[in-house]
């Protein structure tokens, strides 16, 4: 019985973080929206989006291989997984065992490296434009994100998602530098890797400019739909493992009962809330860089993440 439990409360994490994923969108689209005096969209709007290219035809180039096709689907499911894997609302759940940081940035890896594949498949300059820049991004934000994970190794002794929040969560970890570095290094991978605005802005198609809009430029349809979906995921992903690490207040333990499962699910709504406000500030408050300067602003990531690591080897109480 305790099993069946802890399968439904992980099937109910996965099912969560699907639904959400267009919510949390639209919800920092309306927030952006109000910043700027404008009534903006409907919150419900990236989910009439998704129905809506689910029902279109699909339409192909000629030259489009195999590969092409099943990208789409490679891509949401390595995402699904990963962002399922991050402890939203409950820690130790019945696949936590898998839920380690290296894990997620594999996940991850895997469909960028598909994604990049597919921009150049069907042969036109934008998709190899944008698979070339997003392999840049990666070159810089995927060692960033490795260092972070090596730091938050170091002070919690484990990369395991559920053990990294209980040990954050302990009175014993206290106010640490390294863990700062670790946090602003982490917000600015997050940025780069969700595309958002100073790296990116999913909203425009400049040509000169736009990374992630011109590898998926070629795809219609259902296949759209589940890249944009793997996108949402992506953002999902990226907040609720910033609230896991930093934020872990709230998280119900291993084998709560219903009780903690609510207020877990609560504070992690609410957390959820209050980091897309602060995003769709930051976004409002800064414009979008050149994209010779991203090269720069993941530099700075890289380097924070790597002091971090650093100043963990020097001085463990640091």
């Amino acid at each position: 019985m305790a099993m069946i439990f802890q399968l439904a409360v992980q099937g109910a994490q996965m099912l969560l973080v699907l639904l959400l994923a267009p919510l949390l969108i639209g919800f920092v689209r309306k927030v952006k929206a109000r910043l700027l005096r404008r009534q903006g969209p409907p919150l419900i709007q990236p989910y009439r989006d998704l129905i809506r290219l689910m029902r279109k035809e699909v339409v192909l180039a000629d030259n489009a291989s195999w590969l092409f096709r099943v990208t789409p689907y490679l891509i949401f499911a390595a995402t699904w997984v990963a962002a399922a894997l991050v402890p939203t609302f409950a820690a130790g759940l019945e696949f936590s065992w898998t839920a380690d940081l290296i894990v997620i940035v594999a996940l991850l890896g895997s469909a960028r490296f598909f994604q990049a594949l597919a921009g150049m498949d069907v042969g036109t300059s934008f998709g190899g434009i944008g698979a070339s820049r997003e392999v840049m991004i990666a070159s810089l934000a995927e060692p960033a994100m490795l260092l972070i994970v090596f730091s938050l190794a170091l002070v919690a002794g484990a990369t395991q998602l559920s053990t990294v929040a209980a040990f954050m969560g302990s009175p014993e970890v206290g106010l640490r530098v390294s863990l700062g570095m670790s946090l602003i290094a982490l917000v600015m991978v997050a940025i780069a890797e969700n595309a958002r605005i100073p790296v990116d802005n999913p909203a425009t198609h400049l040509e000169l400019t736009m990374v992630h809009e011109a590898m998926i430029l070629e795809y219609s349809g259902r296949h759209l739909a589940m890249i944009e979906l793997a996108t949402f995921l992506k953002l999902v992903l990226y907040v609720s493992l910033i609230s896991c690490v930093f934020l872990p207040w709230g998280l119900a333990s291993v084998g709560a009962g219903p009780k903690a499962l609510a207020i877990g699910a609560a504070a992690y709504l609410a957390k959820l809330a209050v980091l897309a406000i602060l995003l769709a500030v930051f976004e409002t408050a800064v414009a979008k860089m050149r994209v010779f300067r991203v090269p720069d602003f993941l530099g700075a990531a890289l380097m924070l993440a790597l002091l971090g690591t650093l100043l963990l080897f020097v001085s463990r109480s640091l």
